[in-house]
């Protein structure tokens, strides 16, 4: 029996490529036989239901669907059924008439005759009539937002896109190590798909990096401030700080003054190339917020002893 593919899919014959694969993704979730165990009918529904799919998906096909029916796959086959079958006869037999197909000429009246139609079906050219093109799929713009931590080590990240069609679709994306605030990712062919049977778009990831309480970037470089004891800074120490790579043991040298910056190689940013920026610590002399007046007066003692001027290159 002869099937009414638009009818199946439930869209009109004037339907866009994109409410075709609207129409199929809601059906095919509803008659799924997975989802209808109980159904004894869902299985011909979904074979009828991809069946319809196939053909208007394909711009050709359609095209083909479209001009001559159910019919266009005889044809396009060039071993359809004879002239003379009868019509009613045996299941999977019937009568096509050639003239409604090649027109009154038959077969031999040129333009519209079977080696045309064949080109036709087979994506050649048609006479005084260029192919369609098939256009790309549209491209998505959308930001990520990751941590420091993440931009400068790489890992995963889940990214929650919406389709033209009002889906949500999570897709999980590679964050390269080292990326930089701003740079862009391109996922090729996660974009929209195409309305006509081209290529699909692609997904444009512009990348944000959330910034750090205590490391900065520079380029290739990282920078991070290092609290110290007055003692620790005074007599020196060895104190651990973290880093990228981990957790390491870092030398105070004795009579380290505030702000002094100690370089730690290769152990910033990693460049892409198998090499690493520099990690520079920079040291915070901690003094408590209060002090007793014992320790005031140590204090003063240390400082009339030292006779330090610490502002005397100081000019404008």
């Amino acid at each position: 029996m002869t099937q009414d593919y638009y009818q199946i899919l439930g869209v009109s014959r004037t339907a866009s490529q994109a409410e075709i694969q609207k129409a199929y993704r809601k059906l095919a979730r509803k008659f799924h036989p997975d989802m209808n165990l109980e159904d004894k009918t869902a299985k011909d529904k979904f074979k009828s239901l991809q069946e319809a799919y196939d053909v208007l998906n394909d711009p050709q096909k359609r095209e083909m669907y479209d001009r001559y029916g159910s019919a266009f796959e005889s044809v396009g086959g060039g071993a359809g059924p004879r002239r003379g079958a009868a019509r009613g006869g045996p299941e999977g037999f019937h009568e096509v008439d050639f003239s409604e197909i090649f027109g009154q000429g038959g077969p031999a009246s040129g333009l519209g005759g079977f080696e045309e139609i064949l080109r036709q079906y087979a994506g050649g050219p048609r006479s005084g009539r260029r192919p369609s093109p098939r256009t790309r799929g549209a491209d998505i713009a959308h930001e990520l937002h990751v941590s420091f931590k993440t931009a400068i080590t790489g890992g995963r990240a889940e990214l929650a896109v919406r389709r033209a069609d009002g889906r949500i679709e999570t897709i999980s994306v590679t964050i390269p190590a080292g990326i930089e605030d701003g740079k862009k990712l391109n996922l090729r062919g996660q974009g929209e798909p195409s309305p006509s049977g081209g290529s699909p778009g692609d997904l444009l990831i512009t990348i944000r990096v959330a910034e750090h309480p205590h490391f900065r970037r520079h380029g290739e470089d990282l920078e991070v401030s290092v609290p110290v004891t007055l003692a620790e800074a005074a007599l020196g120490a060895k104190i651990d700080v973290p880093t990228p790579q981990g957790e390491i043991s870092l030398k105070i040298p004795p009579g380290t003054s505030s702000g002094k910056r100690l370089r730690l190689k290769k152990l910033g940013v990693p460049n892409g190339k198998g090499g690493h920026g520099d990690l520079y610590a920079e040291v915070r002399i901690m003094i408590p917020d209060a002090l007793d007046e014992e320790s005031l007066e140590l204090v003063r003692q240390f400082d009339k002893r030292r006779g330090l001027q610490p502002r005397a290159d100081l000019k404008w």
